[in-house]
């Protein structure tokens, strides 16, 4: 017991700006939920909160990875932007064309164009950034401002029809109550399978695993969580078919960071750049793969834009690349590189939703949403600094 306990203290302090935003996000709702007289907190409401962080939560977890190598990419809310208007474009005046009535074959070629066209376009900002060395933030500034021309061109100023029914699902559908709860049993068991499997991987390589205690809480923490978010949502309409993507991303993308070397490798770059290229790291080629990683969270991102609003438009993604950085700052990730998680980013990415959400349904002026989140996200930037300093 005295070892959990020491243990436990030892975490708070290491990972205090987590547990900070955290703290945030539960004083945010619990203020909206006074405020509101309880519609904050309703089966609908939440429902609609986690749907619309699903685009920026997309984004975010591309940009974990960027940020903790150092780097920053301007492009990726017109990037997600331009990717819906070309998926639009193409449901709507080409593929219809040649395939009549084919919803679901016209619906998969534009999922997946939408995904090429954000990988690509990163594939090419990601080459002059790692190869050319060119300073990503100009080579980013750049790219926004061509997609942003290429939205123009593509809509002509007019607004793209990308509502038939199939397409429409991916961001508007839910799971029926028992395939939720199905979905829901499912995560924990891989909850329980990963913990499992990491113990036993620390103990055959000779690493000290958490107190067995430790495991045992955050795992029952976490399953009540899911349970609620499900019992809440089902009261609705079920569990969001874009969370459930999202959900499945993040967990892929977790494992990526975690336990494969284009994570791991973007860490020692991050930490110490330098140390990273001493030791064997070849720089510019995990810096591109990175922002390759970063297209195909920007053309998922896009294709559920295009989804969720169901028309691609000459403002699509208008100023999603801030909050994706916003949220990733909230989210724990350093400025400086280094550090970062794909779940805080999510937490930072649910933050930003929540401000925007419970502000609009006490009819706060749009400027003013814009005021506070401004100051949130440079009072997160100096918590960052402040403790990096002092660790």
């Amino acid at each position: 017991m005295s070892e959990t306990i020491a243990y436990l203290k030892q975490q708070v302090r290491k990972n205090i700006q987590t547990y900070a935003i955290i703290l945030a996000m539960v004083v945010i709702w619990i203020l909206f939920s006074f405020l509101t007289e309880g519609r904050y907190i309703g089966a609908q409401n939440i429902s609609n909160l986690f749907r619309q962080m699903v685009i920026t939560s997309f984004l975010a977890i591309g940009m974990v990875l960027v940020m903790v190598t150092g780097n920053i990419d301007l492009s990726v809310g017109k990037l997600a932007g331009f990717v819906s208007v070309v998926v639009a474009q193409f449901q709507a005046n080409i593929w219809f064309d040649y395939i009549p009535n084919r919803e679901l074959l016209t619906t998969v070629f534009s999922v997946l164009i939408g995904i090429a066209v954000g990988t690509i376009f990163e594939v090419l900002q990601g080459y002059l950034i790692s190869y050319l060395h060119i300073p990503a933030f100009i080579v980013t500034l750049g790219g926004q401002w061509a997609l942003n021309g290429g939205i123009m061109i593509i809509t002509e100023g007019k607004t793209i029809p990308a509502n038939q029914p199939i397409f429409s699902v991916i961001a508007q559908g839910y799971l029926s109550p028992n395939l939720g709860w199905i979905f829901a049993g499912v995560v924990v068991l891989f909850m329980v399978f990963s913990t499992l499997q990491g113990r036993r991987n620390k103990i055959k390589y000779g690493f000290k695993p958490l107190p067995m205690l430790v495991e045992i809480f955050r795992l029952i923490a976490l399953a009540a969580l899911i349970v609620i978010y499900v019992a809440i949502v089902n009261n609705y309409n079920g569990v969001q078919i874009p969370v459930m993507l999202l959900a499945i991303t993040a967990v892929v993308m977790s494992y990526v960071s975690t336990n494969t070397p284009v994570g791991r490798y973007a860490y020692a770059i991050g930490g110490n750049r330098e140390a990273a290229r001493l030791s064997g790291v070849n720089i510019s080629k995990n810096v591109f793969n990175i922002f390759v990683l970063m297209g195909l969270m920007s053309g998922i991102s896009g294709v559920v834009l295009a989804s969720y609003v169901g028309y691609g438009t000459i403002a699509a993604g208008q100023g999603y690349e801030l909050d994706a950085i916003a949220s990733t700052v909230l989210g724990g990730t350093s400025t400086l590189g280094g550090i970062g998680t794909i779940f805080g980013a999510i937490i930072g990415s649910l933050i930003i939703a929540s401000l925007t959400s419970g502000l609009q349904m006490m009819n706060v002026p749009a400027a003013w949403q814009y005021v506070l989140k401004g100051i949130v996200l440079v009072v997160a930037v100096y918590a960052d600094v402040y403790l990096k300093k002092n660790r």
